[in-house]
C-alpha cells in the first residue's frame, strides 16, 4: 500500500487563556439545551473514513493523533476552547455528535485519543493531559445515514425538544434536520469561535 498524498499535519489545537470563549456563552441570552456537531470538516479538517489509516497513536500530550503513515490529525484550533466553554456555562450545555462517517470506529478512537488541554481555570498543570474529547460529549451518534435519524435518537435519549438543539455542520445537505425543528448552522470552513457566536 502506498502512502497517501494528502497531508493533514497541523499545529496541535491548544487551549489557553488567550483563546476566549464564544461571547454568546456569556451574553446572558438564552442558550440551546443541546449543541451538536458533525465531525469531518466541522470539528477537524479531514474525512476520517478516507484520510485516516489505523492504527492510531496519540502524540504530543494527546493533542494530536498519528496514523499508520505518520500523518497527524487534530481538531481545528478553536474547537477545544469551544467544547470546554460550553461545559462551563450555567447550566452546562449538553453536547452531541451527529456524524455520517462510514468509519465510526476510527472516529471514536480519535475522540478518545484527542484530549482537551487543561486551562489555568481548572487548576491543573498545563503539562498535564486534559480530558478526553470523547468524555465531553453527552450523546454520540456516529453512523452513515440521514442526519434526521441521528437527531431522532438524540431527542429520544435526551428528551430535549428539537427546537432546543443547535447543529453545526459543514454540509448544506444536512440542513434537512430543520424539518424536525433543529436549528442548523453551516460552517463550510469548520467550527470557530466566530461561527459559534453567529450560530
Amino acid at each position: 500500500m502506498t502512502k497517501k498524498s494528502h497531508s493533514f499535519s497541523l499545529t496541535p489545537a491548544i487551549i489557553s487563556d488567550n483563546i476566549p470563549s464564544p461571547e454568546t456563552f456569556k451574553d446572558g441570552l438564552p442558550l440551546p439545551k443541546i449543541i451538536a456537531f458533525d465531525l469531518d470538516y466541522t470539528l477537524w479538517p479531514f474525512w476520517v473514513d478516507t484520510h485516516v489509516t489505523p492504527p492510531l497513536k496519540a502524540k504530543d500530550n494527546n493533542t494530536k493523533s498519528v496514523d499508520r503513515w505518520g500523518e497527524s490529525f487534530t481538531f481545528y484550533p478553536d474547537v477545544p476552547s469551544i467544547l470546554l466553554s460550553a461545559k462551563s456555562t450555567s447550566p452546562p450545555i449538553t453536547l452531541a455528535t451527529a456524524s455520517r462517517t462510514s468509519a465510526p470506529d476510527i472516529a471514536v478512537s480519535l475522540l478518545k485519543q484527542l484530549h482537551l488541554p487543561p486551562s489555568s481555570e481548572t487548576g491543573t498543570s498545563s503539562k498535564a493531559s486534559g480530558k478526553r474529547a470523547f468524555d465531553i460529549f453527552d450523546y454520540m451518534q456516529i453512523f452513515p445515514g440521514d442526519k434526521r435519524t441521528h437527531f431522532a435518537r438524540i431527542q429520544k435519549a435526551s428528551g430535549v425538544e428539537y427546537e432546543e438543539m443547535l447543529f453545526f455542520d459543514d454540509e448544506r445537505r444536512n440542513q434537512n434536520v430543520e424539518s424536525l425543528g433543529v436549528v442548523f448552522w453551516e460552517v463550510p470552513s469548520g467550527v470557530t469561535r466566530a461561527e459559534v457566536d453567529r450560530g
